[in-house]
């Protein structure tokens, strides 16, 4: 009988295959760029070298998936956690409410999101880089 931790890593295996990551760029030495998801192969169209995203350590590369997806559940969360509660009182408070929403509207696009964003794109910028070897 398999142990509990080899099932366990077994289905993480398996669900990593279904779960579409990110396109990994791939810059060949002759100066070709190609985009290509993680564990597939892309061949230079001008000098014909084949890499190999397989290279990458799986742990480090799924890991800055789980990071990335992290950071785009937080705002969603965010934002309805700032929209629910007042569609929620228009019962109580009646349309009235509503005028808040151009208020949150505001904090949203104005304060919240670029803070977000500026914080996304500084962890993008931070992220290893590897160097791939052709094959």
């Amino acid at each position: 009988m398999p142990s509990p931790g080899s099932v366990r890593a077994a289905k993480r295996a398996l669900t990593m295959r279904k779960v579409r990551g990110a396109l990994i760029t791939i810059r060949c030495d002759c100066g070709g760029v190609g985009y290509v998801p993680y564990g597939e192969r892309w061949e230079c169209g001008t000098c014909h070298r084949r890499w190999n995203t397989g290279q990458i350590p799986a742990e480090e590369y799924w890991g800055i998936m789980r990071d990335m997806r992290r950071l785009r559940i937080t705002v969603i969360f965010t934002a309805l956690a700032l929209v629910v509660p007042v569609v929620a009182l228009v019962p109580l408070a009646g349309a009235r409410i509503l005028i808040l929403l151009p208020v949150i509207m505001g904090f949203w696009f104005i304060f919240y999101m670029p803070r977000w964003r500026r914080r996304v794109r500084e962890q993008a910028r931070s992220l290893q880089r590897w160097k791939l070897h052709p094959e």
